[in-house]
C-alpha cells in the first residue's frame, strides 16, 4: 500500500467491513479525514470489530462518535493537539492501516516504546477518554452489579490465609455454613437473570465442568466444554510457531485466526460469543494450558469488554505445572492435578477480579462475594459491609448473598 493519510479516505476502502462497522465507517468519513493518523487507525480498529463487539463496547465506540461529532472544526483541533504532537515515522503511513488496522496498533506501540513517547501518549489518551466521557456519560446500570467467585475446588484441607489482599477491603466470614452452596449460587444468579434480561449481561465462567446446564439468560464458559477448541489452537499454535519469526510474529498469526477455521459458525446464534470464545484462547498467555488462567483471563475480558450486571465465576483444579514443551504434546490432558496450587491460583484471582470490578461504572455501589467452596471461608464487599471487618458467628450462604444482593 502507498503512503496515506486520513484527509484521503474513500468509502469504497471499507468493503471489506462487516456491514455494521462498514456503515458506522462510511457515516462518519468527514470525521476520520479530520483526525491524526494515529487516532484515525485506532477508532478503525475498534470500528472493524464492531460486528463482533459486545453491546457496551458498541455505546463506548458511538459515544466517542457522538463526541466528536459535536465539536467544532475548532474544538476538534484542540482536542487532537495532544495527538498530533506525538511524532510517527513516514513508514507508518504507509501500513495499510484501514484493512489492517491491528497491525498499525502493534507497530505504534513498539514505536511508541523505542521513542519514549508511551508517557506522552497515555497523558492525551486520559484526557481524551475523560473528555468524551465527561460529554456523553455512561448510562447507570438497571441494578447493582455483582460478582461471586468460587475458589479450592477439590482441596480437602483449610486455608488460615486466604483472601489477605481482601479482607481490608470487605467484611471476612469464617463460619459460613457450606453445604449446597454452589447449588444455591447458581440458583441466584440465574434468578439475577431472568429478572433482569439484558444481553450479555449475565454470566457463568466455570474452570472445570459447568455445574448444572445454564439457564437461558446466563451465558456459560467453561473450559471443559472448551476443550475441542482448546487443543484446536494449540495445535494450530505449534504449526505456527515452526513458521512464526519470533513470538511477536506468533502472536500476530494468532490474532489473524478466524472462528470459521474451528467450526465455529455462529450456530448458537451468537457470533459474537464464538469470537470472544477463540479470543480467550488466541490472545489470553497460558490459557490454553492452565484452567485458573483460563478463568482468570475471561474474567477479565468479560468485565472489560461486556460490563456484566451479574458474574459467577467458578475456578477449578489446573494441572500440576510442567515445561512449555510438555503441555505442548497434549495440552496437559495427561497431567495430573494440583487442588492445592490452584487454589494459590485463585485466591490471586479473585482479588484481580474484584480490581477489574472497581473499574466499571457505579463500581462503588456493586457487591462482590467469595467463597472457599465446600468450606467455611467466604467474604464480601459492599457498601452495605463495614471493611475489616471479621465475622465468626454461624451464617448460612444464602444469608450472606441476601445481605448485599
Amino acid at each position: 500500500m502507498t503512503s496515506m493519510l486520513p484527509s484521503a479516505l474513500t468509502a469504497e476502502q471499507f468493503a471489506s467491513y462487516q456491514p455494521q462497522a462498514k456503515q458506522l465507517a462510511i457515516a462518519n468519513i468527514d470525521l476520520l479525514r479530520q483526525l491524526p493518523l494515529l487516532l484515525t487507525a485506532l477508532l478503525l480498529k475498534e470500528v472493524k470489530a464492531y460486528d463482533w463487539k459486545f453491546p457496551a463496547e458498541r455505546e463506548e465506540v458511538d459515544a466517542q462518535f457522538v463526541f466528536l461529532r459535536s465539536l467544532t472544526r475548532n474544538q476538534l483541533q484542540q482536542a487532537m493537539e495532544a495527538f498530533a504532537r506525538i511524532e510517527l515515522p513516514a513508514a507508518m503511513a504507509d501500513l495499510d492501516w484501514v484493512n489492517l488496522p491491528e497491525a498499525f496498533s502493534q507497530y505504534l506501540s513498539a514505536t511508541l516504546w523505542a521513542t519514549n513517547q508511551v508517557d506522552s501518549f497515555r497523558a492525551a489518551s486520559v484526557q481524551y477518554v475523560g473528555q468524551y466521557r465527561a460529554a456523553i456519560p455512561v448510562k447507570p446500570p438497571p441494578v447493582k452489579r455483582l460478582t461471586i467467585v468460587v475458589v479450592g475446588q477439590g482441596v480437602t484441607g483449610t486455608s488460615p490465609q486466604l483472601f489477605r489482599k481482601l479482607r481490608p477491603h470487605g467484611a471476612y466470614y469464617t463460619e459460613v455454613a457450606p453445604k449446597g452452596g454452589m447449588k444455591f449460587l447458581l440458583e441466584a444468579v440465574s434468578a439475577r437473570a431472568q429478572a433482569t434480561p439484558v444481553p450479555s449481561a449475565h454470566w457463568y465462567v466455570d474452570g472445570g465442568r459447568a455445574a448444572i446446564p445454564a439457564d437461558a439468560a446466563l451465558t456459560c464458559v467453561s473450559y471443559d466444554s472448551l476443550s475441542a477448541l482448546r487443543l484446536a489452537v494449540l495445535k494450530k499454535m505449534r504449526t505456527l510457531g515452526q513458521v512464526s519469526k519470533g513470538p511477536e510474529g506468533l502472536q500476530h498469526l494468532m490474532l489473524a485466526l478466524q472462528p470459521e477455521q474451528f467450526g465455529l459458525h455462529g450456530t448458537s446464534g451468537d457470533a459474537v460469543l464464538d469470537r470472544f470464545l477463540l479470543s480467550i484462547f488466541t490472545e489470553g498467555s497460558g490459557t490454553q494450558f492452565y484452567s485458573t488462567t483460563f478463568v482468570q483471563w475471561s474474567a477479565h475480558e468479560l468485565l472489560r469488554r461486556a460490563q456484566p450486571l451479574t458474574a459467577l465465576v467458578r475456578f477449578a483444579p489446573r494441572q500440576v505445572q510442567r515445561s512449555l514443551d510438555e503441555m505442548l504434546v497434549d495440552g496437559g490432558e495427561t497431567l495430573p492435578k494440583d487442588p492445592e496450587g490452584s487454589l494459590v491460583d485463585a485466591d490471586m484471582g479473585a482479588y484481580y477480579i474484584w480490581l477489574n470490578q472497581r473499574r466499571l461504572v457505579d463500581s462503588d455501589k456493586a457487591s462482590f462475594l467469595v467463597w472457599f467452596e465446600d468450606h467455611n471461608q467466604a467474604l464480601i464487599i459492599s457498601p452495605r459491609i463495614i471493611a475489616g471487618t471479621i465475622s465468626r458467628e454461624p451464617v448460612p450462604l444464602d444469608r450472606m448473598l441476601a445481605s448485599i444482593a
